[in-house]
């Protein structure tokens, strides 16, 4: 069985991609799961070229660092050919109607004075990476489980009427873990995206302005300790940072403290302490042109290989192979 997960270098990577995604990645991947960086996904907005270049290579710093094996990881746009001739063929399958009505289109395109075709076909751009590989399992959030559903719909689609070639994918909702919002405002979850970078911990952030963030970190005026996100949601993000690095619960650590300064250093020292050995490791890596490179090209190999059989039976049971 193969699970497929992919990460957009739209920014650095951050605290929450680290607890919620790649961590749990790093331990609990099988031989046969994949991860990619989602570089072509990061052009449905506005963006600067060498910065994407950048960004790219430093979240496939992170995922390395963060222990998943380089056999496993790949940069999307190595198969962007691959990638390119499968998404026309699903977007001659796909439905105008389909693509229009995601979620994240709409939200996205809101009050957007120019918005980027790609941002209404990129759900089909997704389904074709999941179905270029023959992913059995996507995990992914609620944000993203429409547009696996989309590629389930494509891939029943295509197959009913061209012929058996793809395996129908299905979201997996990944266990439980920390819910990480913005530290500077706890209404807002933690993103490498966001404009503001003040509530942002980064993962190759220095120990010292990760401390400096954990500490402006807003909480209220109730001077109290407890888990409880409705009415404290500053006070119980913290308690969610400190236990998801200990590998508590979020009630368990709020009986430990009584005050917030106490409870804001505790987590800062949490989050260095979690850090500190990717960060190192990850700038090794960028400090190593060659080996990333390496990392980069087995990885599109091995992903290309995977996809080449299935994209040429597509093609040709389509009639264009």
């Amino acid at each position: 069985m193969t699970r497929l997960s992919a990460i957009t270098p739209s920014d650095r990577a951050q605290l929450g991609n680290h607890l919620g995604a790649t961590r749990r990645w790093a331990r609990e991947g099988s031989p046969d799961d994949l991860y990619f960086v989602s570089d072509l996904h990061a052009m449905t907005v506005a963006y600067n070229p060498v910065r994407l270049r950048a960004r790219t290579n430093e979240m496939l710093a992170v995922l390395l660092a963060t222990g998943i094996a380089p056999e496993a990881v790949f940069v999307q746009s190595a198969l962007v050919r691959e990638l390119g001739a499968l998404t026309w063929v699903l977007e001659c399958t796909c439905s105008f109607g389909e693509a229009s009505r995601m979620t994240q289109f709409k939200q996205k395109a809101d009050g957007q004075s120019v918005v980027r075709l790609g941002l209404l076909t990129y759900p089909v751009l997704m389904a074709a990476d999941i179905l270029l590989q023959g992913a059995d399992e996507v995990p992914v959030g609620d944000d993203q489980a429409q547009h696996v559903e989309l590629a389930r719909d494509l891939a029943r689609r295509f197959n009913t009427t061209h012929g058996e070639v793809f395996t129908v994918p299905r979201a997996v909702t990944p266990a439980t873990g920390a819910r990480i919002r913005d530290l500077a405002d706890p209404t807002r979850k933690m993103s490498k995206s966001n404009p503001d970078a003040a509530g942002t911990v980064f993962v190759l952030d220095e120990p010292d302005l990760i401390v400096r963030k954990v500490r402006r970190a807003q909480t209220d005026n109730l001077a109290r300790v407890r888990y409880a996100p409705d009415e404290q949601p500053g006070v119980s993000n913290l308690l969610e940072v400190l236990a998801a690095c200990r590998g508590t619960s979020p009630r368990a650590e709020a009986e430990s403290f009584t005050a917030y300064g106490p409870l804001k250093d505790a987590v800062a020292e949490a989050v260095v302490e979690e850090l500190a050995p990717v960060r190192t490791r990850a700038r090794e890596i960028l400090t190593d042109p060659a080996e990333l490179d390496a990392v980069r090209k087995a990885g599109a190999d091995r992903a290309a290989e995977r996809a080449a059989h299935r994209l040429a039976s597509a093609l040709r049971v389509a009639g264009i192979g």
